[in-house]
């Protein structure tokens, strides 16, 4: 796997939840984007994306499954 490729870390309608789990990334040195596709027009349909390198991809799994429990 290219290490410099981008990689979905989590999928979801809950632009918060993403902005949440970012500012934890952060925290962690962990540099993560959100890729909001999320239309305002139609009741907020569609999905936001946080994404990581894949080269941190399983150090930023283990970050946010600790978050979670």
């Amino acid at each position: 796997m290219n290490q410099n490729k981008w990689t979905t870390l989590v999928k979801t309608s809950k632009l918060y939840k993403v902005n949440l789990l970012k500012g934890k990334l952060s925290q962690n040195k962990i540099h993560a984007v959100i890729i909001n596709k999320i239309d305002s027009s139609y009741l907020n349909f569609g999905e936001a994306e946080l994404k990581v390198l894949a080269s941190d991809f399983e150090r930023a799994q283990e970050i946010l499954n600790h978050v979670e429990k």
